[in-house]
């Protein structure tokens, strides 16, 4: 199952600028990441996924990349990343970055040289046109950005940019474009990770129709995998999705396109769940979703390093999950989502921050943990638009919460230093100390999903228990079985088992002492917010 490494990987996702400073000068680096791999092992992370750490003015964090080949200098360099690397396979750790092939920074040196001549051999890298066009490409930002054209004087003409307008779109059609991609991918495989989150691959998708309508331009992302396999046999593609969820059988493809898919469309059902504090929607969105192939999986998590989109909502449903967790016209952004971490949202509340991390690592994907999840960190509305959830990592109550010892009045980077999530009250040390922290909960919780292959490798049916507030799960394989139950409630209930004695089942993670089953019942107890993993006893010969 080595080349299956990831259904049952725990990804854990980093922002090195935020992570750690290394080098005393304020930003998160390579160096203070590498220092702190052995915190992460602990934790049961098998994969981090690295937010780009490319060369790049750093406008959009990172994502505006003006050279894919090198590290940016506040990072450190290509040395730090083959450390990095190096001591994370000693502790068994995998290492995804970016590609972020679907536009450039507009002072990357290809869009610098298109500009300035029409007949350079880059002006081809991007999109242009003398007067705005009709396009299917729609502002990705439409609070910020109101056109995808932006005229550039230097140029003579419009450039295309479905992101801000100092992210130019690259021209997927062009052939050197493609290729400039592969060697992109080439070097990152060869110096040793283990694959690629592609950012924007539904928008470059697009672009690869309009080169060839092909099977609709997903022959792209037959020619990545197979390019990525080729010189990695196990490297993984991640693609960022966020489609309606019928099309992600077209993602998928065969099991010979992307290897995991976002899962946008059960993201927002498990907020409209946690609004309505019932499990229906999360069923829903299970019973919709296409299956993968037996060699792909779907990509779950509870908040990643954007705003909360809840696009795949009706109008009506996407209202209720606001009125609920951003009731502030500050909370929200782009008319469509939310742009806070969850335990604001859930004011605080641990037994229900835990309860959605036992949620998430109970659903059938692989899990993505964003750092500072597993101690429940908020986030800081003064900042502007998805940096809110961009805050520094809290480790410590020291100064600028153990991040970096730089002054604090020089911090380029925002650390949350009030209020009830203030890196005095949050932080890892803290929660180190104490048993009962989420930090010692959540580490517990992925200790037992790595020691569950069912979740990650079985098969997943939702069960009918009689009780709407319960997620119950039940995970099949090779004849092995694991329940996991979720009561997203705030009563306590109990759960009717029909077809499964209880005294046939052991419990395996719970979220707190239950008293002990008898034998021959049906029927099983989960507190307000409690959650509970057991797996069926085996049956001996006699």
């Amino acid at each position: 199952m080595r080349s299956l490494w990831y259904r049952n990987a725990i990804i854990y996702q980093i922002d090195v600028s935020v992570f750690r400073d290394g080098n005393n000068d304020g930003w998160g680096d390579l160096q203070g990441l590498t220092a702190h791999l052995e915190y992460l092992r602990g934790l049961g992370v098998t994969c981090i996924w690295l937010s780009p750490f490319y060369q790049s003015p750093f406008r959009d964090g990172g994502y505006d990349v003006t050279d894919h080949l090198a590290v940016d200098p506040r990072f450190g360099d290509l040395a730090d990343m083959v450390a990095l690397l190096e001591k994370a396979e000693e502790l068994g750790i995998r290492v995804m970055v970016e590609l972020v092939a679907h536009h450039t920074s507009d002072q990357h040196r290809w869009f610098q040289e298109a500009r300035r001549d029409r007949n350079s051999p880059y002006r081809d890298y991007y999109v242009w046109a003398d007067e705005p066009e009709e396009t299917h490409v729609k502002p990705i930002f439409p609070t910020v950005e109101d056109s995808v054209w932006t005229w550039d004087e230097e140029a003579g003409q419009y450039y295309r940019h479905a992101f801000y307008s100092h992210q130019p779109d690259l021209n997927i059609a062009n052939p050197a474009v493609r290729a400039e991609i592969e060697d992109i991918m080439s070097f990152w495989l060869r110096l040793g990770v283990s694959g690629f989150r592609i950012d924007a691959a539904g928008h470059m998708i697009d672009g690869a129709k309009e080169a060839d309508p092909r099977d609709d331009g997903f022959w792209l992302l037959n020619d990545l995998r197979a390019f990525a396999t080729l010189r990695r046999s196990d490297a993984v593609l991640l693609g960022e999705v966020d489609v309606p969820a019928e099309d992600y059988a077209r993602y998928f493809g065969k099991g010979h396109r992307l290897t995991l898919v976002s899962n946008f469309f059960l993201n927002n059902f498990l907020f409209l769940a946690l609004a309505r504090e019932r499990a229906e929607p999360i069923e829903r969105a299970l019973r919709e979703q296409p299956d993968p192939p037996e060699r792909a999986q779907y990509a779950v998590w509870v908040r990643n390093h954007d705003e909360l989109d809840l696009e795949r909502l009706s109008e009506a449903e996407r209202e209720e999950v606001m009125q609920r967790f951003a009731p502030d016209e500050d909370m929200r952004v782009y008319n469509r989502g939310i742009r806070r971490r969850l335990p604001p949202m859930l004011d605080g509340d641990q037994r229900r921050i835990a309860q959605v991390h036992a949620l998430l690592f109970s659903l059938p994907g692989t899990p993505i943990l964003r750092y500072g999840e597993e101690i429940g960190m908020g986030e800081d509305l003064s900042q502007k638009e998805r940096h809110a959830v961009r805050t520094a990592m809290q480790w410590s109550d020291e100064v600028n919460g153990g991040f970096s010892p730089a002054d604090p009045d020089s911090l380029p980077v925002p650390v949350i230093r009030e209020g009830p999530f203030a890196y005095d009250k949050v932080n890892i040390y803290e929660q180190t100390l104490r048993d009962d922290s989420l930090l010692a909960r959540t580490g517990k919780m992925i200790r037992a999903r790595l020691g569950m292959p069912e979740i990650g490798y079985g098969e997943c049916t939702v069960m009918d228990v009689g009780c709407p507030a319960v997620l119950a799960l039940r995970h099949e394989l090779d004849g092995q079985v694991v329940f996991t139950f979720a009561n997203l409630s705030g009563q306590d209930v109990e759960v009717g088992l029909p077809d499964v004695e209880v005294g046939e089942l052991r419990d395996m993670l719970v979220d707190g002492p239950y008293p002990p089953q008898q034998n021959g019942a049906h029927a099983l107890k989960l507190r307000a917010y409690g959650y509970r993993w057991l797996r069926q006893r085996p049956c001996f010969a006699p």
